[in-house]
């Protein structure tokens, strides 16, 4: 009786295997999605801001006074609580993982259930979300601002 439990198992195994994978009649256009970074191992590149050199994440002119700027691509979120002050953090809202959707009136702004946090600490300002955005770690060298 558990040999034939075991050869049910491992068919059952190669069926959903096999139908995890590609078998080529799935698109009636033949199309294939492009692999992921998790299955090349590869970090995709992100497309650099207009007007930024290679490395860079975007220029301060590009982050208002009192604002910030969203990086959807990469998942982060700088701002300028004051002139010439640049903070980084998280665009991952931790409430439900949604990215957030803008940067007004000092808070950044989660549309997913209405969260806000601090443009200076990313503190929670208005909930569901209890716990603050985390910071990332950013480098700011004249004019350019560059991720570490």
């Amino acid at each position: 009786m558990n040999a034939r439990r075991r050869t049910v198992l491992t068919a059952g195994a190669a069926a959903l295997v096999t139908g995890c994978g590609s078998s080529g009649d799935g698109d009636s256009d033949g199309s294939t999605a492009p692999a992921s970074a998790s299955e090349t191992g590869k970090t995709p590149e992100t497309p650099k801001a207009s007007g930024t050199s290679a490395g860079e994440l975007t220029r301060t002119s590009d982050v208002p006074v009192g604002g910030g700027t969203i990086f959807k691509d990469r998942k982060i979120v700088v701002t300028q609580p004051e002139a010439g002050e640049f903070k980084a953090f998280s665009a991952v809202c931790t409430h439900a993982g949604c990215i957030v959707a803008s940067v007004s009136d000092g808070t950044i702004n989660c549309a997913c259930h209405g969260s806000k946090f601090s443009i200076t600490d990313a503190a929670v300002e208005a909930g569901p979300a209890t716990r603050p955005l985390p910071p990332e770690q950013i480098t700011v060298e004249g004019d350019s601002i560059r991720l570490g």
